[in-house]
């Protein structure tokens, strides 16, 4: 049986509609935003192999993400799930995993947690995604939990890693210096490790 990843990726939340559209508008987008780019979860995809099924789907409007749709679609998975499966979410990927598994039970055992860039409740336009509960039940349901940040991170600040750290005491640091917001094309280090759980 081949071993289950989902990756969730990252997006934008807003407190209201109209925050959202003044974002849209007062925003310098470079053109980065608008041509296709390599992410380094599709390398990783290609170099772990036939062994590994992905699921990476596309969560409900990233633009002006909105928790209760993403948590719809994310439970549209389920039934295809296998017990082990490794769960990868960046940047607002990853307060959803957190989120979602502080508010509720996954049915399914969970092989490790992986949080790339993360966001927390201190970084601008959380909205509906805001942590509400402690993260005790991520930690209870999740044994293996990776938490990744660069301290030169454009978007999510570097503090936000501390506050991670206090609600998930147990959870390894991949602390880096250069990353960004793990933007580039290939992210060998979450290889390694992800074949260190096999």
């Amino acid at each position: 049986m081949k071993k289950q990843i989902i990756y969730i990726h990252g997006g934008d939340s807003f407190e209201s509609y109209g925050e959202y559209i003044k974002h849209l508008k007062e925003t310098e987008f470079t053109i980065n935003w608008f041509t296709p780019r390599k992410r380094w979860i599709e390398d990783m995809a290609n170099k772990l192999g036939k062994d590994y099924q992905f699921f990476m789907p596309q969560m409900p409007c990233k633009q002006n993400a909105n928790y209760e749709e993403w948590k719809i679609w994310f439970e549209k998975m389920t039934p295809f799930i296998n017990d082990g499966v490794i769960l990868i979410g960046h940047s607002q990927g990853g307060i959803f995993l957190a989120k979602y598994l502080s508010e509720n039970n996954y049915p399914k055992k969970i092989g490790a947690l992986m949080l790339v860039a993360p966001v927390h409740n201190n970084t601008p336009e959380v909205g509906s995604f805001r942590l509400e509960k402690s993260l005790i039940d991520v930690s209870n349901q999740c044994q293996d939990i990776h938490l990744f940040f660069s301290k030169d991170d454009f978007v999510v600040p570097f503090s936000e890693s501390q506050e991670y750290k206090k609600d998930l005491p147990n959870a390894q640091m991949h602390i880096f210096e250069d990353r960004g917001h793990f933007l580039q094309e290939s992210f060998p280090e979450i290889i390694e490790i992800i074949e260190g759980l096999a």
